[in-house]
């Protein structure tokens, strides 16, 4: 009987994985945009990211992911309620979950891209300005790959926590690990059972990241320890 649980927290466990992939390449995407915008000099953009990192990273996590996601659905269902529609919309809980995570992180990964582009040593985009390289080529061949260097602390234990917070999305509906385990302890009476077994699934997710980020570390550091020996 205890398999079926087991089987299904399993399935679960595949979700969790799928909604943190998602929610990382949208808090890398907006982690970029965010580090552009802060060191663009232009005060608006400035402002608006300055903004962002600072209202995200001083409120509580479980606070923000259920104010964004009630408030995008009532917001939603006003707008086409002004539009016309009477009938309401609910936000699928993957695409709310994905959303909100990735929205969260984005601020902290904003701060890491920001402090790791800081790092680069000015004069190198300088000088491949002086070559005639525009901005895009030289963001892709001088400082992206730098800056990846640089970013990978920062970056790992963003992604880290990042992991762990989608347990939070258990609260609005979408059924993942976390929430079938509870599920489970409800059914059987034996919480320790499941929820132990989760936070095991969740130790090989953050053990098998610590391992594949340590061996981008060792790679894209290899030219550095060359240079210092």
């Amino acid at each position: 009987m205890l398999s079926g649980y087991f089987a299904s927290i399993l399935q679960g466990a595949l979700l969790t994985v799928g909604v943190s992939l998602a929610a990382l390449v949208v808090a890398i995407l907006l982690g970029l945009l965010g580090a552009v915008a802060k060191l663009s000099g232009r005060p608006i953009l400035v402002g608006l990211a300055t903004v962002y990192t600072t209202l995200v990273r001083g409120i509580p996590e479980l606070v923000l992911m259920l104010l964004i996601f009630y408030g995008g659905t009532i917001g939603l269902n006003h707008l086409l309620e002004a539009m016309g529609n009477k009938s309401s919309v609910d936000i699928n809980p993957f695409l709310a979950g994905m959303l909100t995570i990735g929205f969260i992180y984005g601020a902290y990964m904003t701060e890491t891209f920001r402090g790791a582009i800081l790092s680069i040593p000015k004069g190198q985009m300088e000088a491949a300005w002086a070559f005639g390289m525009g901005p895009v080529r030289t963001f892709l061949r001088i400082t992206a790959p730098q800056m990846v260097r640089y970013a990978l602390p920062g970056f790992t234990n963003n992604w880290l926590v990042l992991i762990k917070a989608t347990a939070l999305i258990s609260l609005i509906g979408l059924q993942e690990m976390t929430y079938l385990a509870k599920q489970a302890s409800a059914a059987t009476r034996e919480p320790f059972t499941f929820f132990l077994f989760a936070a095991a699934l969740f130790l090989v997710y953050t053990s098998v990241s610590l391992w594949a980020l340590r061996w981008l570390d060792r790679r894209f550091s290899l030219g550095v320890k060359r240079a210092n020996t």
